[in-house]
This record gives C-alpha cells, structure tokens and sequence, in this order.
C-alpha cells in the first residue's frame, strides 16, 4: 500500500519531517497516563507488579471495599485504580498501531536508501565500463573515487584455508606391559 504524500515544493523533507514529529507529540499529549521512563532500567523494575493477574487485582478490590481493616492509612483511591487497570487494558492498541507505522516509515526509508543506492550503483557501473573507452577516459578518476567511497576493493581472493593442526594419533599402539601370570584366567 502506498500513500504517496507529495511535499510541496516550498517545503523540504527535513521541514515536513518536523512538522510530522511536532503533531505525533501533539498526539502523545492527549494520551492519559503517560509516564516517561527515567532511566532503562524502569521498565525492568516495573514487570513485577505490572504483571499481576488481573483476577488478582480484582478480588483485591473487592476485599478492601468490604473489609475496614484492609483500608490504608494513605488510602487506596480505588475508582483511579479502576481508571488505571482501564487505561492499560485500553492502550496496548494504540501502542501497537504506533509501532506498525513506526515500523512502515523504517521500511520506507530503507526502500528510498535502496532505490538510490541502487541507481548509484548503476552509474558506476556504466562509468566503469566507459571509462576504459579513450574517448570517456576522464570519468577514469571518477570512477576510482566511487569505488572508494564505495568502501569496496574488487573481487577479493580466495584465501588458502589455515593448515588444519597436527591432531594426535589416537590408534592403539601395544602395551609395553605384559599381564601377571596371576592375573591370565585359563578356561
């Protein structure tokens, strides 16, 4: 599928980039709950509890709605925990589509790196070929500072496998010690 927006001429694709990050954290800003990470590790530190049961969390609830005692001191605002778990169970959706467009304009981009890695590869390729010519002998420099931008130095030879190492000979030899005359069975 492909949705070619075209830019307008006035406007460069580094200026329309920013455009598209500016609305996508216009975007985020109308998400609730949204919490920024403040190191790496915190989203390690918050699989324990992030994976509680639901089930669990729901008898929980009912628990501390029926029983005085289990009523914290701080207290446990349950309608924002109810808010919460609705929250998480209503995002993942979101998250994921953010991540297939994420994942779409990566490929876009490396499919526009290909095309014109590909037709650069192509004019090297003529130039290489015209350059042996006499008369297109001048790309001749051309074409050795293509091929060294390129990083590429020609075929590469085949090297000579390493010598494979002296391994030790496992076949039995005879054993210089001969048995007991106490230890021969005779049958």
């Amino acid at each position: 599928m492909s949705t070619e927006v075209p830019v307008p001429p006035e406007q460069s694709h580094t200026d329309s980039a920013q455009a598209r990050i500016e609305e996508i954290r216009a975007i985020v800003q109308k998400i609730p709950n949204i919490v920024i990470p403040t190191s790496a590790r915190d989203g390690r530190r918050l699989v324990p509890t992030a994976s509680v049961p639901k089930k669990f969390v729901e008898l929980t609830a009912v628990a501390v709605r029926n029983s005085a005692p289990l009523v914290r001191p701080s207290g446990q605002d349950l309608a924002q925990d109810r808010d919460l778990a609705s929250f998480a169970e209503a995002y993942p959706a979101v998250a994921d589509e953010l991540e297939a467009q994420a994942h779409f304009l990566r490929h876009s981009i490396a499919a526009a790196k290909s095309k014109v890695g590909s037709s650069a590869l192509t004019t090297y390729a003529v130039a290489r070929v015209l350059a042996k010519r006499p008369e297109t002998a001048d790309l001749l420099p051309h074409v050795e500072d293509m091929r060294k931008a390129l990083g590429r130095s020609g075929r590469k030879s085949k090297s000579k496998p390493a010598p494979k190492p002296a391994t030790p000979d496992t076949t039995e030899q005879p054993s210089s010690v001969t048995p007991s005359p106490t230890t021969a069975t005779t049958k």
